[in-house]
C-alpha cells in the first residue's frame, strides 16, 4: 500500500560493525535512504555501533560488549552488572553460548515498550530474540532475516572435530530461539529469493509472510575508477578469514595452485585469528609472500583496493545475498564467484560474473587463470557488472521498497485492531 505520510522508524541491530560488516553497512546505508525519503529514523543498537549519517539518530542500547576485538570474552566486575540481563548475558558466555540476539533484543523490547508512542513501526535486523516477540505485540513489525544462520552452524560443525564439535553446538544454540521467533512473526524481508527458500525450509516459516528485497551499494563510494592501475595478478578477496562458510581455504588452495605457474598477489580483506585455521593453512601452503590480511579500512579504502584488483572472488560455501559480490561488480572489477546460495542471483546470467562449484579448488584456479589471460574477457565482464549493479542494485530501491513494507505492516495492524474491536462489541 501506498504511504501518505512520513513514518517515525525504530531499526534495531543488536550489533552492527561499521567497516566491512554485513549489518553495520545494511543498517547504515538503509537509514541514511529512508531518512532521503523524508522518514524520521532511530537506529536502536548495540556494541560495535554503527557509522550513520546525517538525518538518523543512534540511540545506544548497550551490552556489555564482551566481544570487543580489544578484550574479548572479559566479563566486567559483578559491581559493574546493571541487571538481571547482564547476568543472564554473562552467564551465557561463560557456558560458551552466544548471549547477543536474545540479551539484545530483551533491552529492546524494555526500551521500546517505555517509549511506544514514539514509532509508527519497528524493524530489526535479523535479532530474532524472544524480546522481539514483545516488541511484535506493541508495535508493528517488521524484520530482516539475512539467511538462517542453521546455514552457518551446519557447515562449521561440519569442519568441527573433538570438543571443537560440542563447543560450535554450544555457540549456535542462539538459532534454536531464532527459528522459534521466526515462526512467529507477521512479516519477514530476505534480500534473495534462495534465502526466502531457505528461511521457509529451515526456519520452517510460512512462504506467505516472506517477501524478497535485494540489498544496494553505495555507488557514491563504490564505483569504477578508471585513475586507479589495476595491479598485475591481484586477486581480492572480502571475507570472514576463518570462517569455513567463506570458502577462503578454497581460495588459498586455488592460489598455491597458481603461484606455481604465475606471479599472483592474493589480499584478503579480513582479520585472521593469530594461529587459527587460516594463519596455519598459508604456512602448509607456504604462501606468506603471495598473501596479505587487511582489515579496518573504510568503504572508500576498500572501494580503491577492489579498483586495484584484475579479479574479485567471493569463494563462499553459502550466501544469502553477498554485499562484497555487489561492491566487487560496482567497482567494475571482474567477478569469480562460487554457484552457491544466493550468488547466482547476484551475479545474474548477463556476464556480470563467473560462478564455479563451491569448494572446488581446481575449478576456482581454473577460472581465475582464464581471466587473467583474457584482457578482452576482463573488459567485457567489467562492463557488464557495473551496468547491472546500476539496474537492480541501488539503495534508493531498497529504501522504497522495504517502507511499502512498513505501511503493509501498519495497515495489518490497523485492520487487527478493527477486527479486535468489532469482536469485542
Amino acid at each position: 500500500m501506498p504511504l501518505d505520510r512520513p513514518l517515525r522508524i525504530a531499526l534495531l541491530s543488536y550489533r552492527s560493525k561499521p567497516h566491512c560488516g554485513g549489518q553495520g553497512v545494511y543498517v547504515r546505508h538503509l537509514s541514511r535512504e529512508l531518512a532521503a525519503l523524508g522518514h524520521h529514523v532511530r537506529v536502536l543498537s548495540g556494541q560495535p555501533y554503527p557509522v550513520l549519517d546525517d538525518g538518523v539518530t543512534l540511540d545506544p542500547v548497550p551490552s556489555l560488549d564482551l566481544y570487543n576485538d580489544e578484550h574479548p570474552f572479559q566479563a566486567p566486575p559483578m559491581r559493574e552488572w546493571r541487571d538481571w540481563i547482564d547476568a543472564l548475558e554473562v552467564a551465557t558466555m561463560w557456558t560458551a553460548g552466544f548471549p547477543e540476539p536474545l540479551t539484545f533484543s530483551l533491552r529492546a523490547f524494555r526500551e521500546l515498550r517505555a517509549r511506544r508512542h514514539e514509532f509508527d513501526v519497528v524493524h530489526d535486523n535479523q535479532t530474532l530474540g524472544y524480546g522481539l516477540l514483545g516488541i511484535q505485540a506493541i508495535l508493528p513489525t517488521v524484520t530482516t532475516i539475512h539467511h538462517p544462520i542453521t546455514v552457518d552452524r551446519r557447515i562449521e560443525l561440519e569442519s568441527a572435530t573433538g570438543w571443537q564439535r560440542w563447543s560450535k553446538r554450544r555457540w549456535y544454540s542462539f538459532v534454536t530461539m531464532q527459528g522459534r521467533v521466526a515462526r512467529r512473526l507477521r512479516s519477514i524481508l530476505v534480500p534473495s529469493q534462495s534465502s526466502a527458500d531457505d528461511v521457509a525450509r529451515e526456519f520452517r516459516v510460512r512462504p506467505s509472510v516472506i517477501n524478497v528485497v535485494p540489498l544496494g551499494v553505495d555507488t557514491r563510494v563504490f564505483h569504477p575508477r578508471p585513475d586507479i592501475t589495476r595491479v598485475p595478478g591481484r586477486i581480492v578477496c572480502v571475507a570472514s578469514a576463518d570462517s569455513p562458510l567463506k570458502g577462503v581455504a578454497v581460495l588459498l588452495r586455488a592460489v598455491a595452485k597458481l603461484a606455481t605457474e604465475r606471479d599472483i598477489e592474493l589480499t584478503v580483506v579480513s582479520k585472521p585469528q593469530p594461529g587459527g585455521p587460516t594463519e596455519q593453512l598459508v604456512d602448509e601452503l607456504s604462501l606468506h609472500d603471495r598473501v596479505t590480511f587487511v582489515s579496518g579500512i573504510d568503504e572508500t579504502e576498500l572501494a580503491c583496493l577492489l579498483s586495484s584488483a584484475q579479479i574479485a572472488v567471493i569463494p563462499s560455501l553459502y550466501e544469502g545475498f553477498s554485499l562484497p559480490a555487489v561492491e566487487a561488480m560496482a567497482t567494475a572489477t571482474p567477478l569469480v564467484a562460487s554457484r552457491a546460495g544466493a550468488l547466482p542471483e547476484v551475479v545474474g546470467d548477463d556476464g556480470a560474473g563467473r560462478l564455479v562449484p563451491p569448494g572446488d579448488a581446481e575449478a576456482l584456479a581454473a577460472a581465475i587463470a582464464e581471466l587473467l589471460d583474457n584482457d578482452a574477457a576482463r573488459a567485457r565482464m567489467s562492463e557488464a557488472a557495473w551496468r547491472r549493479v546500476q539496474e537492480k542494485f541501488t539503495w534508493r530501491t531498497v529504501a522504497e521498497n522495504t517502507a511499502r513494507h512498513y505501511a503493509a505492516a501498519l495497515d495489518a495492524a490497523q485492520r487487527g485492531r478493527a477486527d479486535r474491536s468489532a469482536a469485542a462489541s
